[in-house]
């Protein structure tokens, strides 16, 4: 936090970061490794599809 300037740009990234992380965690240890890739490369496939 301390190298923000001002809060609302704290604020700005911090929710786009969210988003962000929330969207690719997948808790890889809970999960065998064939059914993480799928989810990950369905995750990455769907920001793709979001941010074109």
């Amino acid at each position: 936090m301390l190298s923000f300037r001002r809060m609302k740009t704290l604020q700005k990234f911090s929710s786009g970061h969210a988003a962000f992380h929330n969207h690719f965690n997948q808790d890889r240890h809970l999960i065998s490794r064939d059914h993480y890739k799928a989810r990950r490369s369905a995750a990455l496939a769907a920001w793709k599809t979001l941010a074109a």
